[in-house]
């Protein structure tokens, strides 16, 4: 029992070990984090495979995905029936009446609805992940959760936590709970300005602060609210961008009553509530991302194969091939994060809540990109509506849709910024704490990032992993961006230009770390001349590729023969050269990815040893972080892209194949990656920062104003943040009850047409 006369709370169980995220931080990824059971890792249980067969069933006869797109709402009949398969209690425990299937079978089922319609998926995931179901789970009593989980089988629940002024800053709330020992309740007050679910909720998950008082220090706290109660309405349904067919809304909370039996954990652990159940919340926009993207490559390669210009396919055109293979490439790594970190976070023995940001953050990026592609790839067609097409007697595909769906994938459950910023800030502290407790000093592991023949085999120059040592102690040349300092490193007879170091993301010659944190291959440092941009662009006619990662390395000696996109040169583990066409595919699609992976540990040693000094230099009050957003983000984007990179040769080497097809999917993405890479690296040391800060000083003391005359202001006047103030609400209760509309359909209605073709 708590001091309060509450049953004690569940504890969700600690992990034992750190996931693959946080190792891959600290300089020491093992991919074995990542390995996948034996067999076939697409194949589920048969009865998730069952479940899973009935939701596509009910998707592709059930759903008009263009009459949710036109109506903007989702159907009674179609909600039901998704209550009747039981696809709002996917991960429920059976004992609570749920189906009790697991997170992977659920992100797979995300991944089917919302290529029928996003405003299913978010539904769903709104419910289950962030809704009641997750927080009653993980903290909830035993008697809360024989209470309200089986209540989670048919009635829906939403999340109310963000206000008009919270954003990612959740200490800025205004929602009170106050208790009243009389009636041992909580007494509610405030206004819940974007909750997904809200408008058809019949429980609510609500945020607030409880004040500080005789009972203790209060603080952010979670509660279970009914929807019906007295006190809560919805003052009005939001509409947005995209994701037509959300149910989301403004919900005002005057003087509800609520019991105290009824609250979530003690008085101030709101915030960590929300932030578990956000932590499995944020798998679901990995899967969404990752179905995007695979759909993308369906339309991207019918069409492409379809449509002729100029005699030839519009695929083999080479400026429009550059779009497909990166479509695909990305469809396969972001299906391979989610495929393996589905895997890891059922198991549970270890802690994969960087791992469910990174992929979060890489995912909703990436699949902006594809989506912004595949709208290119359609031409004017991608812009057109899919109305407008079928109206023409074409195939309507909705490209120009999928565009503005994807989109909130960088906003919701935190902005790319805001999750940049705040993994920053965790790997800072990890380093700190890491640092306490081991004999390598912050310090050397920056040296490590040189330093790599134990690890991969790589020959290193023992007279420039000094230089880096050197380096890594001042702590100051990639940090600060002024080449003065890097060039200080170097050493009596030799080149200034070839001898800048690791931390700056700067050249050296070929056998020291490219800004890649990549060492000429073991056994061929004189092939490294061979891979200059002339060189490269004439065995792969990809002249651009190579110059791009040319100009993001500054030289041409240290550019790997991977990562300037020349096939026929990577190297395997032994340092061979894989020989080229059909004969040497069972060779690539072993050694090609060893050396993927063998650049993953070392890259990671790299940014590791980035995260370390600035961890040296900041100290635990981290005070000068604040100016380092950009610098620290970048180092968590290389983080991001490694990960992709690891998991996509570890699900391509569990998925196999004669014909080798996963191994290149994974290779193609791999030397993708390594180009961005490159650039993110080569821009710690050389960036705009500085520069931009004070531009926008300039900008928002309006020295620059004079720049925004001769335009039109369409906007309407009003304050840019609304005061929410508490009180009782002055219109209509906007809430929507779902009601059974009878037995489902079995087939669509005479003229509907599905908005995502098969």
């Amino acid at each position: 029992m708590t001091a309060d006369g509450m049953p004690q709370p569940q504890t969700p169980p600690c992990p034992e070990r750190p996931g693959f995220a946080a190792e891959l931080f600290l300089g020491r990824p093992g991919t074995e984090a990542l390995t996948l059971p034996a067999g076939d890792p697409r194949r589920l249980d048969p009865a998730e495979e069952r479940f899973l067969a009935r939701l596509r069933d009910f998707c592709e006869k059930e759903v008009d995905s263009a009459a949710i797109e036109r109506d903007d709402r989702v159907p009674d009949g179609v909600i039901e029936g998704l209550k009747d398969i039981g696809a709002f209690a996917i991960r429920l425990p059976r004992r609570h009446g749920g189906l009790g299937l697991s997170t992977h079978c659920y992100l797979r089922a995300l991944m089917l609805t919302s290529t029928t319609h996003p405003a299913l998926s978010e539904l769903l995931a709104a419910h289950q992940a962030i809704g009641l179901v997750q927080p009653l789970l993980l903290f909830g009593t035993d008697e809360q959760q024989r209470a309200f989980l089986p209540r989670c089988v048919r009635e829906i629940s939403a999340f109310a936590l963000t206000e008009a002024d919270i954003g990612n800053d959740p200490f800025r709330m205004h929602t009170t709970a106050v208790y009243d020992p009389d009636s041992d309740t909580y007494v509610l007050d405030g206004v819940k300005t974007w909750t997904t679910n809200g408008v058809i909720a019949d429980l609510l998950v609500v945020m607030a602060v409880v004040p500080a008082g005789e009972r203790g220090e209060g603080g952010m706290t979670a509660f279970v609210v009914e929807a019906d109660a007295p006190g809560v309405t919805v003052e009005r349904r939001n509409s947005f961008l995209g994701l037509r067919g959300l149910e989301n809304g403004c919900v005002r909370l005057h003087r509800v009553v609520v019991p105290a039996g009824h609250r979530i954990g003690a008085e101030g652990e709101g915030l960590p509530i929300a932030l578990a159940a956000q932590d499995t919340g944020r798998l679901s926009l990995p899967a969404v991302s990752a179905a995007a993207a695979k759909w993308s490559l369906r339309i991207a390669r019918q069409w492409s194969a379809a449509r002729v210009q100029f005699g030839r396919p519009l695929a083999r055109h080479d400026a429009v091939a550059g779009k497909v293979s990166f479509i695909a490439a990305t469809a396969f790594a972001l299906e391979a994060m989610v495929e393996v970190i589905a895997r890891r976070a059922e198991t549970g023995d270890a802690d994969t809540r960087l791992d469910a940001e990174l992929a979060k953050l890489f995912a909703s990026e990436q699949a902006c990109v594809v989506a912004d592609e595949l709208v290119q790839l359609r031409g004017g067609r991608g812009y057109e509506t899919a109305e407008s097409a079928i109206a023409r007697g074409e195939r309507g595909v909705p490209a120009e849709q999928l565009l503005r769906d994807v989109r909130v994938g960088r906003i919701f459950d935190g902005s790319s910024e805001a999750l940049r910023s705040f993994l920053a800030q965790e790997l800072i502290e990890t380093h700190l704490t890491s640092a306490g407790t081991r004999e390598t000093t912050p310090d050397r592991a920056s040296a490590d990032v040189v330093d790599t023949a134990d690890a991969v085999g790589k020959g290193a120059d023992t007279g420039e992993t000094a230089q880096a040592e050197e380096a890594a102690r001042t702590g100051k040349a990639s940090r600060t961006g002024e080449a003065s300092q890097a060039g200080s490193t170097s050493r009596a007879g030799e080149t200034a230009d070839a001898r800048k170091t690791a931390a700056t993301g700067k050249p050296g010659h070929a056998g020291h770390t490219a800004p890649t944190g990549d060492a000429a291959p073991a056994g061929d440092t004189a092939r490294a001349a061979d891979t200059t941009p002339t060189a490269v662009a004439a065995r792969t006619g990809e002249a651009a590729q190579a110059r791009d990662a040319t100009q993001a390395g500054d030289t041409a000696q240290v550019t790997d023969t991977a990562q300037a996109g020349n096939v026929a040169g990577a190297q395997g583990p032994a340092g061979a050269m894989a020989p080229a066409g059909p004969d040497g595919a069972a060779y690539r699609h072993g050694g090609v990815l060893d050396a993927h992976l063998e650049f993953v540990v070392r890259t990671s040693r790299r940014i590791a040893g980035e995260l370390a000094a600035v961890a040296a230099e900041s100290g635990r009050e981290a005070g000068g972080l604040d100016e380092r957003q950009r610098f620290l983000g970048r180092i968590v984007d290389v983080g991001a892209e490694l990960y992709a990179m690891a998991a996509s040769c570890v699900y391509a080497r569990a998925l196999g194949g004669a014909d080798g097809s996963p191994g290149e999917l994974a290779d193609a993405f791999c030397r993708q990656a390594r180009l961005r890479v490159a650039e993110s690296l080569a821009r710690l040391g050389e960036n705009t920062d500085a520069t931009d800060r004070a531009v926008t000083g300039q900008v928002l003391d309006g020295r620059h104003a004079w720049l925004e005359e001769g335009v039109v202001d369409v906007s309407v006047d009003g304050p840019w943040i609304a005061e929410q103030r508490p009180g009782p609400a002055t219109g209509p209760n906007l809430r929507r009850v779902v009601r059974p509309a009878g037995p489902p359909r079995t087939s669509r209605p005479a003229g509907g047409t599905t908005r995502r073709s098969r």
